[in-house]
């Protein structure tokens, strides 16, 4: 197991309503921002009530929304020349992991003077980063605690990882009530990568005693969330157990670190736009199958805390009830089982393997893995 080592970084504030203190949140590290918002958090009104809050404590703001084809190192390239000419104090992110991976790099590279293209191919920075606040409309994402920024490399559609500094997000607001406005496909599948993230993390060589607590119990409350709970004990709004789920599969993956399922999501939804979530659910049980080879034990306990086997069951049976389980939540809503159902081709699926393979995440994978063994996995849940 891994050395323990934990920072408080960043300040993470997780209830309903929360995002109507926004302004005073903000006021505590300055007083001009730049709110980087995902286009489909204004078609759903959430941008107005967010924005609301900055103006009612007299904060200078203004809104980028020139995200639509995600993280881009050309969206990025826009946002930071007008984050500069702007000279604001901090950002702010308000979406999912389009507008935060963009505020992450906008924050991390506001004060340097290299080209964004030599951190994108591999460079750390070395100056301090601005504040960064975000605040995600969606129940989970693998990076947002991370010193990694996952971007798209405009000039050839690949997946790349930009370094940040360590505490460069300041604050994380969680608030349930922005996920009311995602549909129930949308929720299923997020809760699925959630329980993705957790799993990796779980068998992750950088796993310790505290990132594991955090997923047990990460797991435990997305499976009250998703099937209830077996007494009366837990009132709770499945909206707020799924955000609480999500924030601690995400913050255990930062902990420990992201697993196949997740590097793959990444680079086919660089390459070819298609969800992430969607990836990450599908790869879930072949991932399940693979780590019960040699995290049986791991995977058996996870699977007896998502109620997905018997207490009774044996290490065997629980791993495989567990990979059944992720499959039946797919075919109950009726999400695609396949890959090949994403519409994207095997060849397309093997430029995407090539791609992980280069990636520096794949270091931390719970076994060796290249770019063909990525493709093996690739093939079988095409």
């Amino acid at each position: 197991m891994a050395d323990f080592i934990f920072r408080i970084s960043p300040n993470i504030i997780l209830g309903s309503h929360t995002v109507t203190r926004l302004g005073q949140f903000a006021s505590d590290y300055g007083s001009k921002y730049m709110v980087i918002v995902d286009p489909m958090v204004r078609e759903v009104g959430i941008s107005e009530k967010i924005t609301q809050s900055l103006a009612d404590r007299k904060l200078e703001f203004f809104v980028f929304e020139e995200i639509s084809e995600g993280a881009t190192t050309k969206a990025i390239d826009e946002a930071m020349q007008l984050a500069r000419q702007a000279h604001i104090h901090g950002v702010i992110a308000v979406g999912g992991s389009k507008a935060i991976n963009v505020a992450k790099a906008v924050a991390s590279l506001y004060y340097e003077s290299h080209d964004l293209y030599d951190f994108v191919e591999g460079a750390s920075p070395s100056v301090a980063p601005l504040p960064l606040i975000c605040v995600p409309t969606t129940i989970r994402d693998a990076f947002l605690f991370s010193h990694f920024t996952p971007v798209t490399d405009s000039r050839n559609a690949r997946a790349r990882v930009l370094k940040s500094q360590n505490g460069l997000c300041r604050l994380v607001l969680f608030d349930p009530n922005l996920n009311l406005t995602l549909t129930e496909n949308q929720i299923s599948s997020m809760a699925i990568e959630a329980i993705c993230l957790a799993v990796e993390a779980y068998v992750s060589p950088k796993a310790t005693f505290f990132s594991d607590m955090i997923v047990e119990k990460a797991v435990e409350l997305i499976g009250y969330a998703r099937d209830g709970a077996d007494s009366l004990m837990v009132t709770t709004p499945s909206e707020v157990l799924l955000s609480q789920g999500g924030c601690m599969s995400s913050l255990a993956c930062s902990m420990a670190s992201p697993g196949a399922a997740t590097v793959l999501a990444l680079t086919v939804n660089g390459r070819f736009k298609a969800s992430r979530s969607l990836v990450s659910s599908i790869l879930l049980p072949y991932i399940i199958e693979d780590s019960a080879k040699f995290k049986g034990e791991r995977i058996a306990k996870l699977a007896k805390i998502l109620r997905a086997a018997s207490e009774e069951a044996t290490q065997e049976e629980a791993c495989a009830a567990f990979a059944e389980n992720i499959r039946q939540r797919l075919a109950k809503a009726n999400l695609p089982a396949r890959l090949k159902d994403l519409s994207v081709s095997i060849e397309q699926l093997a430029l995407a393997a090539e791609d992980a393979g280069g990636l520096e995440l794949t270091d931390y994978l719970p076994r060796s893995m290249n770019s063909d063994d990525l493709f093996d996995l690739i093939k079988q849940a095409f």
